[in-house]
């Protein structure tokens, strides 16, 4: 169940041709590029190794890799296939971070193996949205390591990957109330007993003998009990309580876990230290108890504008509740969960919900995952509509409301009815919402940080929520929502469907300008300066490759940028 371009049972050759884009994308080879039948040849040299691709260039700047095409130059002068290690022996990086990146590379291609040989797939197109989001195997379109999971042995995918869909339920900690610090919206029995129902709440009561209570994955139990565990566990400041509550399955995200035996009951997001994709994916420390005051702002933004129940239909998704143990400690974020309302208790009658990358996989039948919507509705309405629902909502926030979201592919979900896009869910906002105090529209509503957390007080802007300039918001939404999200989807259709790409991204403009002129009086819009010529992106691989602790960007062309001014022919 490929993206457009995938070959069948070769992750490998998927590997390298995204490496190879990212390579080119960010700038870390130098490349020489001539046009090539239609699209363009890119020769570049790293370590004394000549390499060679054909792709065509497509929105801001993003690489479309032919399948098969990157080569290298071998002894004699004979070209051949290119394998990752190649393409990444030559650059000038640390050894060690190259090592870091080949190992999640090589383990990459391996669980897709896996799953090739392990999994009975079948249509997506009819499942529920809990069992289709854990379907939805294909990972990130664009980074190389997307499905690395390092940490995780071939029995741990089986048992806790998306992908095979199995259960399992929590187990629990017993922790010193010095330990934690906890955000909850309720007092600690009501919480826990809404949430686990009254049996399991008994057990885990009587069994934590004045503790307070702390979820676990399993792995990560398995995983901390004899390292940053042990000590809390021989002097007694922890009990570990066993399993308990209902049964959970993983998400495509695999450390956000969904309700098996409720589904309209919470997802849970737990802390687990596998390396998946681009980072470690405990949760961060300082923002497991700010969650919920972001989700209440956030509610509060949206449930006192209108224009979000009809002209920009938008749901969110509350992170409600949050607990973490040793916050400020050497534990933070390895021993924390984050409460968050579900997709299928937010869908009204007669609708269903997908997650938004699902719009730009392809399914065993050869034809994409949204052909039947194009069908019954024809491709130019449904894209319209779709960027519509998509993007005006996310865009209002930013443009009127000055708050800038992460809308990539996992944090957004499609509500439709019959295919036809109703409304858009958004999710995830505990480290990935900012804002700048000059441009937010209601700055008496932002949440005090400071007092929920002192690392907040003296923090320099661009390093939590306080952004230190407009250009950063509009960096964050058109970065995830166009760059790295809707890009995908504009491929597909024109690969698939016969859109031609610039057709979808004209529509993106047309939306942007018709919510200029109508819902933007004071103008405001221009500060985000969407129309600007460039944009900076982040660059993701490089991170990866510099071990970067902070972001890194680079910049690229902007399709939704103004057209540069025409010479105008002086007279003698």
């Amino acid at each position: 169940m490929p993206f457009p371009a995938d070959r069948d049972g070769r992750p490998d050759e998927r590997v390298v041709r995204q490496l190879a884009a990212a390579l080119l994308f960010e700038g870390i080879v130098a490349a020489r590029s001539v046009p090539c039948g239609g699209g363009r040849r890119f020769d570049w040299d790293c370590g004394g190794t000549a390499f060679r691709c054909r792709a065509a260039v497509g929105p801001f700047g993003r690489l479309r890799v032919a399948a098969g095409s990157v080569q290298m130059r071998a002894p004699g002068g004979v070209w051949r296939a290119a394998d990752h290690r190649a393409l990444l022996a030559g650059l000038p990086t640390p050894a060690a971070h190259r090592e870091a990146l080949l190992a999640e590379l090589d383990r990459t291609v391996a669980l897709c193996r896996w799953n090739d040989a392990h999994l009975v797939r079948g249509p997506r197109r009819g499942l529920a949205y809990p069992a289709l989001d854990a379907a939805l195997e294909e990972g990130h379109p664009y980074h190389p390591c997307f499905k690395a999971r390092l940490g995780f042995d071939d029995a741990d995918h089986a048992a806790f990957g998306p992908e095979a869909g199995r259960t399992f339920r929590l187990v629990w900690l017993a922790v010193a109330p010095s330990l934690l610090h906890r955000a909850l919206p309720d007092d600690e029995e009501p919480f826990w007993r809404a949430e686990l129902g009254d049996a399991a709440w008994g057990l885990l009561d009587r069994a934590r003998g004045g503790f307070g209570l702390v979820p676990l994955h399993p792995w990560q139990w398995r995983t901390l009990r004899d390292g940053v565990l042990a000590p809390w566990l021989a002097d007694g400041r922890a009990r570990f309580l066993g399993e308990a509550g209902d049964r959970y399955r993983a998400s495509q995200s695999v450390r956000t876990l969904m309700n098996a035996d409720d589904p309209r009951r919470a997802d849970v997001k737990l802390a687990l230290n596998i390396v998946n994709t681009a980072s470690r994916r405990s949760l961060t420390a300082h923002s497991v108890c700010t969650g919920p005051a972001i989700s209440r702002w956030l509610t509060g933004v949206v449930g006192g504008d209108p224009r979000f129940a009809g002209d920009f239909p938008l749901t969110l998704l509350p992170e409600y509740a949050g607990v973490i143990a040793d916050r400020d400690g050497p534990a933070g974020g390895q021993v924390a969960a984050i409460w968050r309302r579900s997709v299928p208790c937010v869908l009204n009658e007669g609708e269903a919900a997908v997650p938004f990358n699902a719009l730009a996989v392809v399914e065993p039948d050869g034809e994409p995952f949204i052909a039947p919507w194009i069908a019954r509705y024809g491709t130019d309405a449904w894209v319209e509509r779709l960027i519509r629902v998509a993007v005006l909502p996310v865009w209002h926030l930013l443009v009127h409301h000055g708050i800038a979201v992460e809308a990539h592919g996992q944090n957004m979900v499609l509500v439709h009815r019959d295919g036809w896009p109703v409304r858009l869910v958004l999710r995830d906002f505990h480290d990935s919402v900012e804002y700048e105090p000059g441009f937010v529209r209601d700055a008496a509503a932002v949440p005090p940080f400071a007092d929920i957390n002192p690392i907040y007080r003296d923090a320099p802007p661009d390093l939590y929520y306080r952004a230190g300039s407009v250009d950063a918001l509009r960096e964050l939404v058109m970065d995830t929502l166009f760059i790295y999200n809707m890009t995908e989807i504009s491929h597909l259709l024109e690969v698939r469907c016969g859109l031609p790409e610039r057709h979808f991204w004209e529509a993106v403009e047309r939306c942007l300008d018709d919510y200029a002129r109508h819902h933007d009086p004071d103008g405001r819009h221009r500060r985000v300066g969407h129309r600007a010529a460039t944009v900076a992106t982040e660059s993701l691989l490089t991170e990866k490759l510099l071990n970067a602790r902070t972001e890194l960007h680079h910049t690229v062309p902007n399709v939704t940028g103004a057209p540069a001014p025409r010479a105008v022919a002086r007279r003698a």
